[in-house]
């Protein structure tokens, strides 16, 4: 998914709201959740399972990293490929990541066929991204810059130049700053402090 130019991601900061989609009797309520590992994944699912007690499947979707390294699909007993991989199929026509999709279905009685779960788990997961906010985040790499006090103001004008990001410091007579650089920048600020006399950088 990423290419060497994409230092962005796009992702949710906080639950969307809950949608619901019926098709001959049956109920699909939609939820999307911003999540950063399996724990929170298992936490979300309990979640819904004590919410929905009653219902017969809870299934979902996830994409997980910066770099969309990670996902999975799961039927929860609905046939073969007929819900995970449509929800996943949202995922990717949404281009986000960090995020579970669950669709929860209620039986109405009447079978819908592989086709038709496949057309309502897609639609359930579309109207769960549609409600939801998505932002765009850059994909920032860390380094740590360590000076002594005397360089500060050469480090703090190269930080105001460049508008960088500074995620932590320790002002005393040694000096130590975190900064969060933009991927495709990364490169070539790491060698601009390299260059920068009596300044030591290091990557986290």
């Amino acid at each position: 998914m990423i290419s060497e130019e994409k230092d962005t991601y796009r992702t949710i900061l906080k639950p969307g709201k809950e949608t619901l989609f019926k098709d001959r009797g049956s109920k699909f309520f939609g939820y999307a959740f911003p999540v950063t590992d399996e724990e929170d994944i298992k936490a979300c699912l309990e979640e819904l399972n004590k919410q929905h007690h009653t219902a017969r499947h809870f299934c979902y979707a996830w994409q997980l990293g910066k770099t969309y390294d990670s996902y999975r699909a799961n039927d929860d007993g609905e046939p073969s490929n007929s819900a995970g991989m449509p929800i996943y199929g949202q995922l990717q026509a949404f281009d986000v990541t960090n995020i579970l999709v669950v669709s929860v279905r209620y039986f109405g009685g009447t079978k819908l066929g592989v086709g038709g779960l496949i057309q309502a788990y897609k639609k359930s997961a579309q109207l769960a991204l549609e409600a939801s906010k998505i932002v765009k985040r850059t994909i920032d790499e860390v380094f740590v810059l360590n000076f002594e006090y005397p360089e500060m103001n050469t480090v703090m004008r190269i930080i105001k130049e460049e508008n960088l990001k500074i995620a932590s410091q320790k002002m005393e007579l040694n000096c130590e700053m975190e900064l969060s650089v933009r991927k495709k920048e990364a490169n070539r600020i790491f060698e601009l402090f390299e260059h920068t006399h009596k300044v030591e950088i290091k990557r986290v």
